[in-house]
């Protein structure tokens, strides 16, 4: 009797033994996986989309959309080449929700040679909503919402702008107190549902095993994007259009590698 349950005892312990293995081994896999997708790089190419109808007569183009001009086209023609050139291929691309920025992904993406890739959405990718001052000629809103700020007038508020006195915030601030609408955005909100968006997407594909990513969003909401990611600034202050901002992500970080970069449409535009 007591050999029979010494070795009932035995049997037991090896299974024990068994599953107690089993359990740990899954765990280290766990973890092992985790430390994995926390360590894959993701490298994001930020655009801005090609020109624009109101773009080029300098009306206000926020959450309003009009469609990408001929030079617009060519613009997103000649990025998508001067990505294939440098052999960058996309393991996903994402844009906001205006067809400008659709476009452009699009036509990004079939001059790549990854026309199969599909463009994804996204509401939180779009430009700054200007509010009442959608569509509105470019000199009626700065030039109010630079009367807000104590300047007389729109030619005196772009020389503060372009000095360094005023700043693209705060001119976004006084437009959210003259607004009648109440629907325009200040550029912390922008800011925080763009990155909000970029941490969402880089998790996302991190866990896929990392790669490029395209992005083609929006001037204003791209700057603000960055603002605190680096002090590297467009030259003249604001990104061309088919611009790339280069951002890397790893170990849960993120790094601006370059800002505005029109190398890539530049390289494109040499084939032709």
């Amino acid at each position: 009797m007591h050999k029979k349950f010494k070795a009932i005892f035995s049997m037991l312990l090896v299974t024990l033994l068994i599953f107690a293995g089993c359990s740990t081994g899954g765990a280290n896999t766990n973890e092992s996986k985790e430390s994995a997708d926390k360590n894959s790089e993701v490298v994001f190419y930020v655009t801005r989309h090609g020109k624009t109808m109101f773009n080029t007569v300098h009306r206000a183009q926020g959450w309003s959309d009009t469609p990408l001009t001929d030079d617009g086209v060519k613009v997103a023609e000649q990025l998508g080449k001067g990505l294939k050139k440098e052999q960058i291929n996309f393991t996903s691309a994402y844009s906001s929700d205006a067809g400008r920025a659709r476009e452009t992904a699009r036509l990004a993406l079939i001059n790549n040679g990854q026309s199969d890739v599909t463009v994804k959405e996204s509401k939180n990718l779009r430009e700054v909503c200007f509010g009442s001052y959608e569509g509105e000629h470019d000199e009626v809103m700065w030039g109010d919402a630079g009367k807000e700020l104590g300047y007389d007038s729109y030619e005196e508020y772009m020389k503060a702008i372009g000095s360094g006195e005023s700043s693209v915030p705060e001119m976004l601030g006084a437009l959210k107190k003259i607004d009648t609408s109440g629907m325009s955005e200040e550029w912390d909100t922008v800011k925080e549902r763009m990155q909000k968006e970029l941490k969402s997407i880089a998790e996302e594909t991190a866990k896929e095993g990392g790669g490029n990513v395209l992005v083609v969003a929006h001037g204003m909401s791209i700057l603000s994007m960055i603002s605190d990611m680096t002090d590297e600034t467009p030259e003249g202050g604001q990104l061309a259009n088919a611009s790339v901002t280069k951002i890397t992500y790893k170990n849960g970080k993120f790094k601006v590698n370059e800002v505005g970069n029109m190398a890539y449409v530049e390289s494109g535009a040499s084939k032709e």
